[in-house]
């Protein structure tokens, strides 16, 4: 189980909710349910603490439904995630190389 991958997609998730529902200090149920799916997929992950970014990883382990979903967050999240968290962003962005 990669703890760093965890938290980075919890809190791409974050943003996404915040920016997108309005929420403040919690996630919607939406955002909730799609962060307990990522959540419990990278805790199954065969790959351990090797798992590559989700981006480069062979092995897509979401259903279509939530890929896109998680997808949608990505895309927006990213971006921001350097200006919200940058040390979690800068962690991410060396490991995708």
């Amino acid at each position: 189980m990669n703890k760093q991958e965890k938290i980075t997609v919890g809190k791409m998730i974050y943003i996404y909710c915040h920016a997108k529902h309005g929420t403040q200090n919690s996630l919607c149920a939406d955002c909730e349910e799609l962060n307990h799916y990522a959540q419990t997929r990278l805790s199954r992950c065969k790959y351990g603490d090797d798992k590559p970014t989700c981006e480069k990883c062979p092995i897509h382990c979401y259903k279509p439904e939530m890929r896109e979903k998680i997808r949608i967050v990505m895309r927006y999240a990213g971006p921001r995630m350097i200006y919200k968290y940058p040390l979690t962003a800068i962690k991410h962005l060396i490991k995708q190389k």
